[in-house]
C-alpha cells in the first residue's frame, strides 16, 4: 500500500494524530497530578506546539489527496465564519454568563517575551490553520461522504443525506466539551450547510478558519483562555 496516496489515511490520519496528542495531555494530567514543574502540571504547553508541528507535517505529507474545490463561495464562507464566532461568544458577550478564564494561558511566560510570543504564534497556527484543515478534511471531506458510501472518494463533496449530514453534526458536537454542545451543534450544522451549499472544501476550511481567527483575537483581548 502506498501510504502517501491512500485516501483514507490522508483524510483520517491527521485527525487521529490530533486526538492522540489531546489524549496524551489528559493522560499526563491524570497520572502526574500536581507538580511544581509547569511543563508537567500543564503538559499542553509542550504537547500543543508539538501537536501543531506533527499534524502540519501529516497534512503536507498527504496534501495531494485533498480536493479543495472552488474559491467562488469564499465571501459566503467568511460570512458564515463571522456568524459562528458570534454564536460562540454570545453567552458571555451578550447574556452575562461567567467569563471563561481557565485554560491555555500564554501569560505564564510573560517574563520571557520570546517564549511568550512563540507560544502565542504556535497557538494561532494551531487554531487558525491546522485545526480548520484537519477537522474539515475529516468531518466534511471524509465522514460526511463515507456515511453515504464506503468508497467515499466516489461521492461528490457536499452530497446530502439526512444520515450523513446529521451524523456528522452530532459527531462534531460530541468531540467538544459538554458545556459547548449547543454552540457546537449549531456550528456543525452551519459548516455542514456550507459544504452542501458550495460543494467546496475550501469554503468549509475558510469558514472554520475565520471563526477561529476571530475567536483567537477575542481570547487575547478578553483573556478568556477557556475558549481556546
Amino acid at each position: 500500500m502506498n501510504l502517501r496516496r491512500n485516501a483514507m489515511a490522508a483524510h483520517v490520519g491527521p485527525f487521529l494524530l490530533f486526538l492522540l496528542a489531546l489524549a496524551l495531555v489528559h493522560a499526563v494530567q491524570h497520572f502526574v497530578g500536581h507538580s511544581d514543574l509547569v511543563l508537567l502540571a500543564r503538559p499542553e504547553y509542550v504537547v500543543y506546539p508539538l501537536q501543531t508541528l506533527v499534524c502540519a507535517a501529516a497534512l503536507l505529507f498527504w496534501w495531494g489527496n485533498y480536493e479543495f474545490g472552488s474559491q467562488r463561495p469564499l465571501p459566503l464562507a467568511f460570512g458564515a465564519g463571522v456568524v459562528v464566532f458570534a454564536i460562540w461568544v454570545s453567552p458571555q458577550a451578550l447574556f452575562h454568563q461567567p467569563a471563561r478564564l481557565e485554560g491555555f494561558d500564554p501569560t505564564a511566560f510573560a517574563d520571557q517575551p520570546a517564549l511568550y510570543w512563540g507560544t502565542v504564534v504556535a497557538r494561532f497556527l494551531r487554531l487558525v490553520v491546522v485545526v480548520p484543515l484537519i477537522e474539515e478534511i475529516f468531518w466534511r471531506g471524509f465522514l460526511q461522504r463515507y456515511l453515504v458510501n464506503e468508497r467515499f472518494m466516489s461521492v461528490p463533496f457536499g452530497t446530502y443525506t439526512p444520515l450523513s449530514f446529521w451524523g456528522v453534526v452530532v459527531g462534531f458536537m460530541l468531540i467538544h466539551a459538554q458545556a459547548d454542545w449547543p454552540a457546537a451543534l449549531v456550528t456543525g450544522a452551519i459548516y455542514g450547510w456550507i459544504a452542501v451549499r458550495t460543494r467546496s472544501l475550501l469554503a468549509c476550511v475558510t469558514a472554520h478558519a475565520t471563526t477561529n481567527l476571530l475567536l483567537g483575537l477575542y481570547i487575547m483581548a478578553t483573556r478568556q483562555w477557556g475558549f481556546w
